[in-house]
């Protein structure tokens, strides 16, 4: 069989299980780096290894060592705890037992076409395999009891902590031994700095038993979440290949599941055995398509920051006279905030995606944002809570432009003092309009995808303060009359985190489904390296369509919501995210059901059949090309808090 990608599509075909959605479709990609027939090598001949590298990480990856000794050890839970990991997850029918049964489909691609030619360029062993179809077991399948070979597997965290990683861990182990108790599962320590450095723990049933249904990643830790370097990639293809591993398994978000892509496809380049696998853990929602409903780890975090807003909103109405400013993790996608507002109700709510597409500069948020508190004086009610996405900040076109130029300094050296006196005029005279907290924020160096630490701008602080200058403003010049404004700011960035998984993110960690995309997202255009992109929120969907439809009474009417704590028994216990529920997608189903249409159309429509037939099918055909053009068009979209009719 060839190298490349191995798009393994799984389908519980209208089975539901425990925490799941009917329609949840589970995916991913195994990164199979067999060799190609052009790079077939003959049994006894060496295979082409990068060298072992004694590399600086791989230096501090041992001191890091020194300060994780406890990581993987048993430790001592609490009764809730305790009850937590007593939790079995379900599995699809599909995945169940030894019995595997797969369908080959379609050959992958780009989501955006214009995008396919560079990403076959840059991923030549690993672009364009077909889609996999896991499929539920027959009778026959599941009186088979063929024994599989035993495999070596390791595993890294390499993203930020998010709810259900561990279950990623305990699905992997659960799934192997299943197969083959002789397989072993390899734990690497201290993430991506225990890869580069072949420090491991080898996983068993006791490591696993106080870590099973918890949260956080302090099973194994973590350290940088990148393998981006010549020097990184051939340490972690060393150790690899040192460890004769069969696969890797990269548990992260949108930077990890690139370096994973990448890494496969140099494994593939270097006839490699290890596959890599790509597991999207994390909390924002942004590894998502066609194929993939969410992430590991949504569901846990928009529960948990619902209840903290919920707890906001009820002491907004019981003081009376703060508005209260939140913002919530997300980093470049809102999907997190638009959740959280559907399920606790706040006021108001600035989602980037609008931001972005309405190209709104600050003064006009500034503006839309005040004339919603008027609104709300004008009822008497002088409090309310504004809930904003952690990206809103380089959504808006001039803080985006800002915040590049700062980016760019930071990549020539240019130190922090220095930043400032070397920025292009408009952008100068923009930095010192802000307020003196938000520039020295600014100027923080990049995370490591070389982005602005979105985690330490306090966005919210920022609207908080120029709302209520122009508040006075307004109240100096007659154009308001009420009390005078005051805010609370609050970040729920690191509450979530470590939080216990739901059932739902139980089920779906242990299930070990995966995604990864190669293209940039829809419309942008291809410049540079290859790289997922997160995916922004759907101006067009559902979910977004339900926001719009009830932002005036979110604005107008204190119609707060409590959905409370997590729930692991009983009621609520598998209540899914609502823009889950709203979306209801079964999206392979949908593809399924044209091709049957059409299939039936191509059995009538035959040569030899009537010139009737022909022209109305032509005539239909012409019809649906018509209305798909113009579903494809741009749209407009406004700030659903200022819909107020």
């Amino acid at each position: 069989m060839e190298s490349g990608v191995k798009f393994l599509l799984v389908s519980s075909e209208g089975q539901e299980t425990a925490g799941a959605p009917k329609s949840l479709t589970f995916f991913f990609f195994f990164f199979h780096c067999l060799p190609t027939k052009r790079a077939a090598r003959t049994q006894g001949e060496k295979k082409k290894t990068a060298p072992r590298t004694n590399c600086k990480v791989t230096r501090r990856a041992r001191r890091e060592m020194s300060m994780n000794a406890d990581l993987g050890k048993p430790r001592e839970l609490t009764g809730l705890q305790q009850r937590r990991a007593l939790y079995q997850p379900e599995l699809p029918p599909c995945l169940e037992g030894k019995a595997i049964r797969v369908e080959f489909g379609d050959s992958t691609t780009t989501i955006d076409p214009t995008c396919a030619n560079m990403v076959a360029q840059e991923f030549p062993n690993t672009f364009g395999q077909p889609l996999v179809h896991f499929l539920k077991p027959n009778k026959m399948d599941a009186q088979a009891n063929d024994e599989h070979p035993p495999i070596r597997v390791g595993v890294v965290f390499s993203g930020r902590q998010s709810p259900g990683g561990h279950n990623v861990i305990w699905g992997i182990y659960d799934a192997m031994k299943t197969q083959n108790l002789q397989s072993v599962l390899l734990g690497f320590i201290g993430g991506t700095e225990g890869l580069f450095a072949n420090q491991t723990l080898e996983i068993t049933d006791d490591a696993l038993s106080a870590y099973r249904n918890q949260g956080g990643f302090d099973f194994l830790g973590r350290t940088v979440d990148q393998i981006h370097t010549t020097e990184q990639v051939n340490a972690a293809m060393s150790t690899c290949c040192d460890l004769d591993l069969d696969g890797l398994v990269i548990i992260g978000g949108v930077t990890s599941n690139s370096d994973a892509a990448q890494l496969a496809e140099t494994f593939a380049n270097h006839n490699c055995k290890t596959k890599v696998v790509g597991v999207p853990v994390s909390l924002n929602g942004d590894l998502k398509n066609q194929f993939v409903e969410t992430t590991v780890g949504f569901d846990t975090v928009c529960k948990v920051n619902s209840q903290l807003i919920s707890n906001v909103c009820l002491d907004a109405i019981s003081a009376g006279k703060y508005y209260h400013f939140v913002r919530v993790m997300g980093w470049k996608a809102s999907h997190v905030a638009l959740e959280c507002a559907l399920q606790s109700q706040p006021n108001m709510v600035i989602l980037g995606e609008e931001v972005a597409f309405s190209k709104l500069t600050l003064k006009e948020i500034i503006s839309k944002i005040c004339d919603g508190v008027q609104a709300r004086a004008a009822q008497e009610k002088y409090h309310g809570v504004l809930l904003i996405s952690e990206g809103l900040i380089e959504s808006i076109p001039e803080m985006f432009a800002l915040i590049q130029e700062i980016n760019i300094l930071h990549s020539n050296k240019v130190p922090e003092n220095n930043i400032p006196s070397q920025l292009s005029p408009w952008a100068t005279a923009l930095y010192n309009y802000l307020p003196p907290f938000i520039r020295r924020e600014l100027l923080l160096h990049q995370d490591s995808d070389n982005s602005a630490q979105l985690s330490q701008i306090d966005t919210e602080q920022l609207l908080a303060h120029l709302v209520e200058a122009e508040m006075n403003k307004r109240m100096k010049e007659g154009k308001y009359v009420g009390r005078k404004f005051s805010s609370v700011c609050h970040f729920f960035g690191y509450q979530a985190r470590g939080s216990l998984p739901s059932n739902f993110d139980c089920d779906y960690a242990y299930a070990m489904m995966s995604v990864k995309r190669h293209s940039r997202s829809p419309g942008a255009v291809p410049t540079g390296k290859p790289v997922i992109h997160p995916s922004p929120v759907d101006l067009q969907g559902k979910a977004y369509a339900l926001l719009r439809e009830k932002a005036s009474s979110f604005l107008l009417d204190d119609f707060y919501r409590t959905p409370g704590g997590i729930q692991f028994d009983e009621s609520g216990a598998n209540v899914k995210p609502i823009t889950l529920t709203v979306e209801d997608q079964d999206y392979l189903g949908d593809i399924e059901l044209l091709q049957d249409y059409l299939e039936k159309v191509r059995n009538i429509v035959k040569p030899g059949c009537s010139r009737e037939i022909l022209k109305a099918a032509i005539s239909s055909m012409s019809s649906v090309k018509d209305v798909l053009k113009v579903m494809s068009a741009p749209f407009y979209a406004e700030l659903p808090l200022f819909n107020l009719n």
